[in-house]
């Protein structure tokens, strides 16, 4: 196969418009899975996307128009050139035009991908099969999959872009059934290398989660102080920073426009000292500094490929401080150019401890283990929508005594932000919900009041 390099360098000097961006993107996996406590596959993928993006200068402008393929040979790239540049000249003037960035390297343009492997899985394959003899021994069936993912993306052009990232990550999705799967629970861990991964944690948590649901209580449909794990506190702000597209809501389309027009930057939204930002300097979440995107939408700009991703405060201290911002957008809205970081950082001031020292805060109230099927309701006030999953937990003076049925929650994040009553400190985390999606997160475990059981639900 030509490298990832050779092929941009083909693309770009073939290419008769104005400018021309290709971006490659070469993935490998190596995945464990199982079930009923037996391993069922493994094996390794390896995967290659190619966009090329054109740009035809017009009247007052330039439009743009993109082609992605998989499996691109030499061979395809004078059909590619030719439908990219299709596509530009059918759009018209692009809307979010800016000038494109020249002549900039970043990252190891010259170096290989490395993959992945098997070996990734040398510590913990082992661990993990004596996990499964423990469970089988006492009836405990283990149901999940380990993946360790490695991508590096190359972004050329013709204007001499030179641009690298690579991005590695592993996770850890464990389900635990027992009493003829009648009690159910789930653990997730993310990693870099699968080094700092303990099988031994996992278990124990699993374990005791099953143990608590031996004690069943019933609770009916009501607002509840409710002990978010902070995956699920990633899965319900990932959704918040989804709508945080500052030109939507300039435009009066999110729950962060003004009333009368404009946006609500510069709002205190929460009762505590909320802290949310973007760092690509983050230490424990690694991040590209550049802009990297294939497509345009309201949170990126093909316009922006190699613009700088610095620090970025979206909250500090409660007060909404950036939306998400393209250099077009930043015009229209007279706002900073802000663009979408790939890592997410939230602490809370005086946030400590953790899932557990926050239980003993609460004197009635509820522990959730996760959030699925989230869904908007109202996109006004971000109200959401969705169930609990894998055990619903009462807390009573501090302690977990029994588990309760699973809910339909409503509630808004925006709205969450201003009940805060405690916090734990902030921790990687994997959100369950959008784990596909966001693995860079690092957010604390919190406890927030009234948070709205509308019905009860049957599932599990």
């Amino acid at each position: 196969m030509i490298s990832a390099q050779d092929l941009i360098e083909k693309i770009t000097s073939a290419a008769t418009c104005d400018d021309c961006i290709v971006v490659v993107k070469d993935k490998t996996q190596a995945n464990l899975r199982w079930a009923g406590s037996t391993l069922t596959t493994n094996g390794v993928i390896q995967e290659r996307s190619v966009t090329v993006i054109a740009f035809v200068a017009t009247d007052g402008g330039m439009a743009t128009g993109g082609v992605s393929r998989t499996d691109v040979s030499l061979a395809d790239v004078p059909t590619l050139l030719a439908e990219a540049i299709a596509a530009a000249k059918a759009s018209g003037k692009a809307e979010d035009f800016a000038p494109l960035a020249t002549n900039i390297a970043i990252g190891n343009w010259a170096a290989p991908h490395v993959p992945t492997g098997p070996e990734v899985f040398s510590a913990f394959a082992p661990a993990l099969g004596d996990m499964f003899s423990r469970s089988v021994a006492d009836k405990i069936e283990l149901f999940g999959y380990s993946e360790h993912t490695h991508e590096t993306t190359w972004i050329g052009s013709k204007g001499g872009l030179r641009l690298r990232k690579d991005t590695p990550v592993g996770r850890v999705e464990m389900t635990g059934k027992s009493h003829g799967r009648t009690r159910s629970t789930w653990n997730g861990v993310e990693t870099r290398d699968f080094k700092d991964v303990s099988v031994a944690n996992i278990d124990a948590n699993i374990r005791q989660r099953l143990t608590w649901q031996g004690t069943k209580v019933d609770l009916p449909a009501g607002r509840y102080e409710t002990v978010l794990p902070s995956g699920s506190v990633a899965d319900i702000f990932i959704y918040m920073m989804m709508v945080s597209a500052a030109r939507d809501a300039f435009e009066g389309q999110s729950v962060f426009s003004k009333k009368g027009g404009g946006t609500r930057v510069g709002e205190k939204l929460s009762n505590v000292g909320f802290q949310f930002f973007s760092d690509p300097d983050y230490k424990q979440l690694p991040a590209a500094n550049f802009v990297a995107t294939g497509v345009s939408s309201s949170y990126s700009s093909v316009f922006d490929n190699g613009q700088p991703i610095k620090h970025v405060d979206w909250f500090k201290d409660g007060v909404l401080q950036s939306l998400i911002q393209t250099r077009a957008s930043a015009a229209l809205t007279k706002l900073d150019f802000t663009p979408l970081g790939e890592n997410a950082i939230i602490s809370v001031d005086g946030g400590t401890g953790t899932l557990d020292d926050l239980v003993k805060k609460v004197d009635n109230g509820l522990l959730l283990t996760t959030l699925w099927y989230i869904r908007m309701v109202d996109p006004n006030s971000l109200l959401l929508t969705g169930l609990t999953r894998d055990g619903v937990y009462h807390v009573k003076g501090g302690e977990v005594v029994g588990a309760t049925n699973n809910f339909r929650w409503n509630d808004s994040p925006v709205s969450a932000l201003n009940r805060i009553s405690h916090a734990g400190a902030t921790e990687w985390t994997q959100p369950r919900e959008w784990a596909e999606d966001m693995s860079n997160m690092a957010v604390p475990p919190l406890v927030i009041k009234d948070f709205n059981m509308s019905t009860v639900s049957p599932g599990s």
